[in-house]
């Protein structure tokens, strides 16, 4: 199986694993040694697109000319374009969208030619994660509702609907008991969850009641839109030892002009505001966000203010997007597309801001000690790979510590940050 785009889609197809391993399949890692290969793909962004259809190309070849019987494309990017999809790839057996995942298996079984009446669906209490043997994403809600004009994840996956909390708790607990020991909360606005369900939010709640399964150590979530980042939200994490004090805020921009038009529901003064809060209330505190650049209209001042804004608040962790215009969404129609080398160009200009700030915090960290999770080694097997609660895995910075052979996978260390390398840090075990 193959997997694109974002956590909440990792989630799905490691459902779609266990539905299969239910039915009696083996699962394998080699697409050239498979009989059927399923890809979930991502439909968010131009180059999300670009490689799932890349990567359908590539197995279809295997279907012609090796061992591959079957061909399986789900995920968003089939919601958005199935009837396109099926008529320019009929290579591919079967389009599954996200709106027929309840039904997925009678469509498999139909192409197998195979009638065994079963009504299995994908199901959270039977996915194989595939994240290792200490971390687990643990998604909490489906959709979203807050329509920012460049998204298309709304259309995609509709409104946001929240998991009823026990049943997250039990999804929880079983991940405990198959030995998880890092969870990270998921979902399109991780902040929103419970309001459709129960009339209010319940984030805090929600992860208070996680920390309480002793078996976890670390507990993240992600994300965090600042809108609805509240003050009970903010002295769970500050108070509770589990809970990392690390925010995943996807702010956009700064001017308000062009959060006007992108129909975000935060102004220059709250984003400010809240940043200058997180700083005070837990000094300690790691903020990630994203920002973008070229959204249409943006003018040259706009993007001085972003510059000046991310000068100033010296984000740990910084993505940054290329406005990318998507059929479909409302600022697609908007007037003042800006040019792919102004977006380029303006890109560039920040992230050079952003490694230096980023260099520069890395290098406050050596000589400090740190709790870090053991990842994995590298292939050399001269250095294990490890975490602290500042980082997520495959996204953020690693520790390499030189191998003892004492410590394995999965354990946690105390450890001492003696050096940077690149936008890693070399230590040593305490």
């Amino acid at each position: 199986m193959f997997h694109y785009g974002c956590s909440k889609n990792l989630v799905d197809t490691e459902m779609m694993i266990g539905l299969f391993k239910r039915q009696g399949f083996q699962v394998v890692n080699c697409p050239e040694k498979a009989d059927i290969i399923l890809i979930n793909t991502c439909g968010f962004i131009g180059t999300a697109k670009e490689e799932a259809i890349n990567t359908i190309l590539e197995m279809a070849d295997l279907k012609e000319n090796g061992k591959c019987q079957f061909l399986i494309v789900t995920g968003c990017l089939v919601k958005r374009y199935k009837k396109e999809l099926e008529k320019a790839l009929p290579e591919v057996d079967l389009f599954v969208s996200i709106d027929e995942y309840d039904e997925m298996w009678e469509q498999i079984e139909k192409l197998f030619g195979i009638s065994s009446k079963s009504k299995n669906t994908l199901d959270y209490m039977e996915r194989v994660v595939s994240t290792g043997n200490t971390t687990a994403y643990l998604k909490i809600a489906e959709g979203c509702s807050n329509h920012c004009t460049y998204c298309a994840i709304p259309s995609i996956r509709g409104p946001y609907v929240s998991r009823p909390m026990e049943e997250i708790l039990k999804e929880a607990e079983r991940l405990a008991n198959l030995g998880y020991q890092e969870i990270i909360v998921t979902a399109q606005d991780t902040t929103k969850y419970g309001i459709d369900l129960y009339g209010k939010q319940r984030l805090a709640e929600l992860l208070e009641k996680l920390s309480q399964i002793d078996a976890f150590k670390w507990i993240r979530f992600l994300y965090a839109y600042p809108e609805s980042v509240t003050d009970e939200l903010i002295q769970v994490v500050k108070k509770n030892d589990k809970i990392c004090h690390y925010f995943d805020i996807p702010l956009q921009h700064i001017s308000d002009e062009v959060l006007k038009r992108m129909n975000r529901k935060s102004d220059a003064k709250s984003i400010e505001n809240l940043m200058l809060k997180l700083r005070q209330e837990i000094p300690d505190v790691v903020i990630r966000t994203t920002m973008m650049v070229g959204f249409p209209g943006e003018t040259e001042t706009d993007f001085v203010k972003l510059c000046e804004f991310v000068e100033k608040m010296r984000f740990e962790k910084l993505g940054v997007f290329r406005y990318s215009k998507e059929e479909g969404t409302p600022a697609s129609n908007q007037k003042g597309q800006i040019h792919d080398k102004t977006k380029q160009k303006r890109w560039n200009l920040i992230m050079k801001k952003q490694e230096q700030i980023s260099k520069a915090k890395l290098q406050e960290k050596v000589g400090k000690v740190y709790t870090a999770l053991i990842d994995g080694i590298t292939e050399d097997g001269k250095y294990l790979v490890a975490r602290s609660y500042m980082d997520i895995p495959d996204e953020d910075s690693v520790i390499y510590l030189k191998n003892n052979g004492k410590i394995q996978t999965g354990d946690f260390v105390e450890c001492e940050i003696s050096g940077v390398k690149g936008y890693d840090m070399l230590g040593k075990i305490k």
